[in-house]
């Protein structure tokens, strides 16, 4: 059973945990999530295509990301899941934080943090293995396809994100 550590309206953990998806959460809870922006020297930028199984936007366009584990700083998480998902080690790139934005969903239980970083990878095509139960294809995208993507409404958190791709 996967375990999220709950976090209190500061970003501060609270020393509770909560199940994977179990939106139960109390108002002023979150819990935090991680999106990693890979980009190579070139200025091309790796975003992934979700599975058409996901229960949320699926077929849409995204990064890297997930939940932090529970006792999982934020640096951990986003290493660890774009290993997962794209088969790319970033543990020994710079810090490539750049900032966090906060989404606030009390109808449905869910509220969070997500950290968003920035990596510059000198990465093959080659060197990418995507997750199959997560995405269904990549591109090395411009900063003008993405925004062509994210103007078909068809980009996952392209608005709380896009400067990132800055």
């Amino acid at each position: 059973m996967e375990l999220w550590d709950i976090y209190d309206s500061k970003k501060q953990r609270t020393g509770r945990t909560m199940k994977r998806n179990d939106w139960t959460m109390k108002e002023g809870d979150y819990h935090l999530t991680v999106l990693g922006v890979l980009m190579r020297p070139d200025g091309k930028f790796l975003i992934t295509k979700r599975v058409e199984t996901k229960a949320w936007a699926p077929g849409w366009w995204e990064v890297s990301g997930g939940a932090a584990m529970a006792g999982e700083d934020s640096r951990e998480a986003v290493n660890r899941e774009v290993l997962e998902e794209t088969g790319i080690d970033v543990s020994g790139c710079e810090d490539g934080y750049l900032f966090t934005y906060r989404r606030d969903n009390p109808d449905e239980g869910d509220n969070y943090f997500v950290d968003v970083y920035r990596f510059v990878v000198d990465f093959k095509e080659e060197d990418i293995h995507l997750q199959e139960a997560e995405a269904a294809g990549f591109m090395l995208a411009g900063r003008d396809e993405i925004e062509e993507l994210a103007a078909q409404g068809i980009f996952l958190h392209y608005d709380s994100m896009k400067q990132a791709f800055q």
